[in-house]
């Protein structure tokens, strides 16, 4: 019995180093984030990279701002009225993040902690008529912000933290193993702790992939969005046409050309009889 309780004191001794092993490398590996947003030529866009096993697992670029409505007294101290802060993403933001088979996070914080930004992405598989598909998505947004804040709010009511949240996401969709691309502007509506109030999320600039990096520091082959698509259709349209007009255009002089050269080397035959004579 008493080899056996050793036995059993040791092995648990064992697995509880695992766990805080485990715990541990987890930690570290969710610390292991750069803000890359200084190699960017545009001033309004971020790049988050987090990173696992010192590989890539997320990458980020993106410029977003956020719509937040609020209450202020107006001049009679008696009504409401409500104002507007545009609030930006802005450079040397603090980022955190993490990276799973199925399940990746970012989280962004600035303005000393007055302003947060959560984002989670999930990948999955569904069925389709060429069999089984995976792709990847934005599932959830949650934004915290603090109406005490003075650079963005300016005296509003029941001031204090407030999280707004989305409701059944499903953005950004991807295949897997591909990064999501919009040049486009992208609105996502999220839900306020504050009564009754939308809180407005403009994203643009996009270009992310949360799974199946495979190369350091670079995305996958581009999926880009259906307006960024229709855009690039719109740009290039009229050149297809230019092209294919140019090339009616010197088919049928081509043709001219050739007709009006077999007609002048055929022998004219005189209408009038008094020419035969001539002719000989």
């Amino acid at each position: 019995m008493d080899l056996r309780g050793r036995a059993f004191s040791s092995d648990y001794r064992l697995r509880v180093l695992l766990m805080l092993f485990h715990t541990t490398a987890g930690i570290m590996a969710e610390q292991e984030v750069e803000n890359l947003s200084g190699l960017s030529t545009n001033p309004e866009k971020d790049i988050f990279v987090v990173r696992e096993n010192g590989t890539t697992c997320l990458m980020a670029e993106f410029a977003a701002k956020f719509i937040v409505p609020y209450d202020v007294w107006a001049s009679n101290y008696v009504d409401l009225i409500t104002e507007q802060a545009d609030i930006s993403l802005t450079r040397g933001a603090e980022v955190k993040g993490r990276c799973g088979h199925n399940e990746s996070e970012l989280q962004v914080f600035w303005v000393d902690r007055a302003y947060a930004l959560k984002m989670l992405f999930v990948k999955e598989s569904h069925n389709a008529s060429k069999g089984p598909e995976a792709t990847w998505r934005l599932s959830k947004v949650q934004f915290v912000y603090d109406s005490l804040e003075k650079t963005h709010f300016k005296d509003a009511v029941s001031a204090g933290k407030h999280t707004a949240n989305s409701h059944h996401l499903s953005a950004l969709v991807t295949p897997a193993g591909k990064s999501y691309q919009c040049q486009a502007q992208q609105t996502i509506s999220l839900a306020s702790s504050d009564p009754q109030k939308t809180v407005t999320m403009i994203l643009s600039a996009v270009h992310i992939q949360p799974f199946d990096i495979i190369s350091d520091f670079v995305f996958s082959e581009e999926h880009k969005c259906p307006v960024d698509e229709r855009e690039q259709l719109e740009e290039t349209l009229p050149l297809i046409l230019g092209l294919i007009l140019g090339l009616v255009i010197v088919v049928t002089l081509a043709i001219y050309h050739i007709h009006h050269k077999m007609t002048a080397n055929q022998v004219q035959i005189p209408r009038d009889q008094s020419q035969y004579k001539h002719m000989g």
